[in-house]
Parts: structure tokens; sequence; C-alpha cells
């Protein structure tokens, strides 16, 4: 069995976001040589996260306007890890949208749905952050 190990560094310029990663997962999935198996995406911070969905705009608003409203960032003091940081809503927001996917590999290709993208999604932007990309396979 091969076993590769990528990662993406990102610096969102905002406090939120989404970003389209489906063509860096795609590129180290080719780099592995893995023609069948799984790989594994999966955001190293815990104020962000990687998601499957589609590609659409007003989605991406909808899933941002969403989340704002089941964990706004203001006003601050309604969180108590905010002692610290200013930063408790991104911890909620990422357990909604989860940790990590992982998707099969067929034939060296992304095995998706007809409009299944791979998302990272930011929640406390404005500095390095690192996704892991494990492909195994053979």
């Amino acid at each position: 069995m091969k076993s590769y190990r990528d990662t993406l560094t990102l610096e969102i310029a905002t406090r939120r976001d989404y970003l389209n990663i489906t063509p860096k997962v795609d590129e180290a999935v080719s780099k592995s040589g893995v023609k069948e198996g799984l790989v594994l995406v999966n955001a190293m911070h815990i104020t962000a996260s990687v998601y499957i969905n589609d590609d659409e705009p007003g989605l991406l608003k909808d899933y941002d306007d969403w989340l704002e409203k089941l964990a706004p960032h203001e006003p601050l003091s309604q969180y108590r890890h905010n002692g610290h940081e200013d930063n408790g809503d991104a911890h909620l927001k990422r357990q909604v949208m989860g940790r990590e996917v992982v998707v099969a590999i067929t034939g060296g290709k992304l095995d998706l749905g007809p409009w299944e993208q791979i998302f990272y999604g930011e929640f406390d932007g404005r500095r390095p952050k690192r996704v892991l990309i494990k492909v195994i396979g053979e």
C-alpha cells in the first residue's frame, strides 16, 4: 500500500471565508500515484473546517449567514472562551461544519458526486493555517 502526505498552508485575509480546495486535493492525489484508495483532508486548526458541498456563491453566503446566526461573533462577552481570545464563535462554527472529509479515489481520480467540491472553511482567519492531505491506497 502507498501512503502520501501533503499540507496546504492557507492564510485567509478576512475573519471568515470559504475556499474551494478541490484542485489542490486532486493535485495531491495525482502526485501520490494512488489509483484506488482514500484521501483524508482535514483542517489542522480548531477554528477551521473541511467539508464537501456545492461551489455556488449563494450557498456559500447562506452558510456564512446561517453560521453567524447560530454563533454570532459579537457580543464577545457571550463566550466564556473569549477571556483570552475573541474567537469563541469560530470554535462553535467549526464544530457544526466538521473537521475533515474522506473521499474515495477511483481510477486515480477523486470519486465525488456531480456537484461535490471540497472546501476549506475559515472562521478565524488572518494568520497561516494548515490543511492535511493524506492519501492511502494502491
